[in-house]
């Protein structure tokens, strides 16, 4: 019996595939928890077109990231932070300060998770790279500078 995944079924495959399954599995096993439905002509076609509209969807959202990348590639972010003798900060400048620059300072929108970063504890220049998701990474400066 030809079933439509509704959600992922360990063994058997992922949410949004056509299998075929033995007909007392699906029957008694996979419809009633409603894990798939019925591979009716109207639910393939449903299927085809959520298929197409996520696939187009990850494509904007592609195109997004790597246009947040080439807005990235190349540029400083200046933070001022407290720091004490030494070259040493108080404290240390995290992903969230660094997000939270980037949108202010360049307008763009990163989230502080996409910034992968060890805390910077030293004033000075330092490489900081940006994951945007979709395989689509950029490195950036980051320069510390005494707050005054």
């Amino acid at each position: 019996m030809k079933v439509i995944l509704q959600q992922d079924v360990r063994g058997k495959g992922k949410r949004g595939e056509l299998i075929e399954a033995a007909e007392g599995y699906a029957r008694n096993y996979l419809l009633p928890r409603k894990l798939a439905i019925p591979a009716t002509p109207d639910a393939i076609n449903t299927m085809k077109l959520q298929d197409a509209a996520r696939r187009k969807e990850e494509a904007a959202n592609r195109a997004a990231a790597v246009a947040t990348a080439d807005k990235l590639r190349g540029k400083t972010v200046k933070i001022s932070a407290k720091g004490g003798a030494g070259g040493k900060l108080f404290g240390a400048v995290t992903g969230k300060e660094i997000a939270e620059a980037l949108n202010a300072q360049l307008g763009v929108e990163v989230a502080k998770q996409q910034v992968v970063s060890d805390p910077i504890k030293t004033f000075g220049a330092h490489e900081v790279r940006a994951k945007l998701g979709y395989e689509v990474s950029v490195n950036f400066s980051v320069e510390v500078v005494e707050e005054a």
